[in-house]
C-alpha cells in the first residue's frame, strides 16, 4: 500500500513541479517586455526628431518660395509664331512673385493666338517660368472672303503670318471654300464635307510617288465634283467626291507618264479619273470631243 501511495504521490508532484517552472518562466517575462517598451520609446524619439526636422524644412521652404520672384521666361515649341510676338503677352511677369504668378491668365492670352493649339506653363523654384506651346500644323493655303488663309490639319482657317507667303509657298492650294463652321476662339473651320475631302485627298497625295510633286491645286466646286490641277497646267483632273483617291491618283500618275508627258500639259481640257480601268478626256481645243484611254 505504501508503494502504491508513494507512486501516487510522485504522480501528483509532477504537475506541481511543472507549475513551478511555468511560474519561473512567467517571472522572466516581465523583464523581456520591459526591454521591448524601451526599444519602442527610442523609435518614437527618432521619429519625432525626423518629423520635427521635416516640418522645419517645409516652413523654411514656404517662406523661401514667398520671397522668390520671376527672373526669366523661357518659351519652347514656338516655330511659326516668332517669340518676339509672344513675349509682349507675358509683359509684367518679370519681377512678380513666383508663387502669385497667374498661370491661368497667361495661358488664356497665349491660347488666343490662332496658331497655338496647346499651352503648358510651369513655375520652377529658380525663378523661371517655362512656357511650352504646341502650334497648329499648316496643311494647305486658301482664300476665304478675299483673305489669304492657311488650313491646318484639323481644317481650321488661320490668318497668314508675317512672311507666311514665303514660308508656306510649298503648300498645296485649295479653291472653292465657301461654307465654314465655328471653331471657337474667333476662328473658322471648313465645313464637314469640305474638310473630309481636303483631309482625305491631301493624305492620299502624301502617299504617292509623283502626284504629290505634280498636283498643286485642289478645287472643291461646292463639294460636288472636286478636281485638281498640276503645276503649270490648266487641265482639270476630275476626282469626284466618292473617295478612293489612292486609286485615282495612281491613274493620274500613269496617264501623266504615258500621255501628258508626250502631248503636253495643256493638251486636254478635262481628264476624268472617276471610272475604273478607263480615263475619259476632253481636248482643250475642241471640248465637245471626248476621248477614252484604257488603262
Amino acid at each position: 500500500m505504501r508503494m502504491s501511495d508513494s507512486e501516487y504521490t510522485l504522480e501528483q508532484s509532477g504537475p506541481e513541479d511543472a507549475g513551478t517552472d511555468a511560474g519561473s518562466g512567467q517571472g522572466g517575462s516581465p523583464g523581456s517586455s520591459g526591454d521591448g517598451r524601451g526599444n519602442w520609446k527610442a523609435v518614437l524619439v527618432v521619429l519625432l526628431v525626423v518629423f520635427s526636422g521635416l516640418a522645419g524644412l517645409a516652413t523654411y521652404a514656404s517662406r523661401w518660395k514667398k520671397e522668390v520672384v520671376v527672373r526669366e521666361v523661357v518659351i519652347e515649341g514656338a516655330d511659326i509664331i516668332p517669340r518676339s510676338e509672344l513675349f509682349p503677352l507675358l509683359k509684367g511677369s518679370i519681377g512678380t512673385n513666383l508663387q502669385n504668378f497667374d498661370v491661368g491668365k497667361i495661358r488664356g492670352k497665349l491660347l488666343a493666338v490662332p496658331y497655338i493649339r496647346e499651352v503648358s506653363l510651369t513655375r520652377e523654384l529658380n525663378g523661371i517660368i517655362r512656357v511650352r506651346v504646341v502650334e497648329r500644323e499648316p496643311l494647305a493655303l486658301t482664300v476665304y472672303r478675299n483673305r489669304p488663309m492657311v488650313i491646318d490639319t484639323e481644317g481650321v482657317l488661320l490668318p497668314e503670318t508675317k512672311g507666311g507667303a514665303v514660308r508656306f509657298s510649298g503648300l498645296i492650294r485649295v479653291f472653292g471654300v465657301a461654307h465654314t463652321r465655328d471653331a471657337g476662339n474667333g476662328l473658322k473651320k471648313l465645313s464637314a464635307p469640305d474638310s473630309s475631302l481636303v483631309m482625305a485627298l491631301t493624305e492620299a497625295l502624301r502617299r504617292t510617288d509623283y502626284a504629290r510633286l505634280l498636283i498643286r491645286e485642289i478645287h472643291l466646286e461646292g463639294g460636288r465634283m472636286p478636281f485638281c490641277r498640276a503645276a503649270g497646267s490648266q487641265t482639270r483632273f476630275i476626282l469626284g467626291s466618292d473617295g478612293n483617291f489612292k486609286e485615282k491618283l495612281k491613274k493620274f500618275e500613269i496617264f501623266w507618264q504615258k500621255v501628258v508627258s508626250k502631248k503636253g500639259p495643256d493638251n486636254f481640257h478635262t481628264v476624268d479619273l472617276r471610272f475604273r480601268d478607263r480615263i475619259f478626256t476632253r481636248d482643250s481645243v475642241a471640248p465637245e470631243i471626248q476621248q477614252q484611254f484604257p488603262l
